[in-house]
Order: structure tokens, then C-alpha cells, then sequence
């Protein structure tokens, strides 16, 4: 009975100390997957993978849902529910899982004009015909090859019309190209798998 009893006690002492340890990475990062999918790999077109994305880029965009800098329909309700250390755990998690291209139909022909495009006005941030993010860390601008085209259109078409703050580097490029361009560039990226 006395063995019982410390068993019961000494279970009853650790358990404090292992629930004030927190939710793992792991844990937080599960929340995602509804819309995101298993580690961060998506299977719906609107919606990005996050596998594989740069953590200082996904912390930037979480902090810009949860302060509503960045439009959203549903992120920025979910960032306010996390703190910079749930960001930057979960950030962390994704950007070491594989990135995994959707599979996903592609006009050839748009996607030749969206390859030259690229090479004019994108390269020099979204380097590897967008599959790389540059080497500065600091300065990450995500993966764009691959990912899902009606994703980077709705993107695109934020980032034009100015709904989603566009980085200075990239404001005149992007205002400088037509529906029908920025349509070619997604179907380069859709192809890149």
C-alpha cells in the first residue's frame, strides 16, 4: 500500500513540471494542418505549403496576420491566438520538413513566358528559378516554385493591388507587369515541380 502511494504522489509531483514545459514544436505546428496539411504540405490550391520555407519568412508573415499588416481570412484571427516564441518554434518545425511541389496542371506555353518574365524581374530575390530563397536569411522571400498557382495568383493579384503591403524592391515590378504576365509567371512556378 505504501508503494501505491509514493507511486500516486511521486506522479502527482511531476506532473506540474511536465505540463509548464509547454506544447512542443511539433504540437503547434500540428494546429496548422487543416488547412496546410501534414507538416506543412499542402493539398489545397489555396492554400500555401509551408514545409520547407524559411523560418525568418514564416515568423515575418505570422507577425504580419497576427497585426493584420498582412490581409488574411482566417490567419490573422489564428496568429493572435500565439506568441513570437509560438511563431518562431513552429517557423523553425516547417523549415525543416522537405518542401514538396504540388502536382498541379500548367500551361507550357504561359510558362515559357513566365520563365523569361521571372528572369527579368524576380531573380535576383527568388533565386533557382524561384526554389531558393536568397542566402541572407534575414531577407527571405519564400519559395515560389511549386507552389500551388491559384495560391500565388490570389498572391499576386494582393500584392498589386496593394491589399498586401509589396516590399519596395518588388512594388515596381510587379505594378509594371499585366494580369496576363503575372498569369504566365504562376504558370512558371506551377510547372517548377
Amino acid at each position: 500500500m505504501k508503494l501505491k502511494l509514493i507511486v500516486l504522489l511521486g506522479g502527482m509531483a511531476l506532473s506540474p513540471a511536465i505540463w509548464a514545459a509547454g506544447p512542443t514544436p511539433a504540437m503547434l505546428s500540428n494546429t496548422c494542418a487543416g488547412c496546410h496539411g501534414t507538416n506543412g504540405i499542402s493539398a489545397g490550391p489555396n492554400t500555401p505549403t509551408l514545409a520547407g520555407q524559411p523560418a525568418a519568412y514564416l515568423v515575418e508573415s505570422m507577425k504580419k496576420f497576427k497585426s493584420g499588416e498582412r490581409p488574411s481570412s482566417i490567419m490573422g484571427r489564428l496568429a493572435r491566438g500565439y506568441t513570437d516564441a509560438d511563431f518562431a518554434a513552429m517557423a523553425e518545425f516547417f523549415s525543416k520538413r522537405e518542401f514538396v511541389p504540388a502536382r498541379q496542371k500548367f500551361d507550357a506555353a504561359k510558362a515559357a513566358e513566365g520563365e523569361l518574365l521571372h528572369q527579368q524581374n524576380c531573380r535576383k530575390c527568388h533565386t533557382e528559378g524561384g526554389s531558393q530563397e536568397k542566402d541572407n536569411e534575414e531577407d527571405s522571400d519564400g519559395i515560389l516554385a511549386g507552389q500551388w498557382k491559384e495560391y500565388l495568383d490570389l498572391a499576386l493579384d494582393e500584392f498589386r493591388s496593394g491589399k498586401r503591403p509589396t516590399p519596395d524592391k518588388m512594388a515596381d515590378k510587379i505594378r509594371g507587369l499585366s494580369r496576363e504576365q503575372l498569369d504566365a509567371l504562376t504558370h512558371y512556378y506551377a510547372s517548377r515541380q
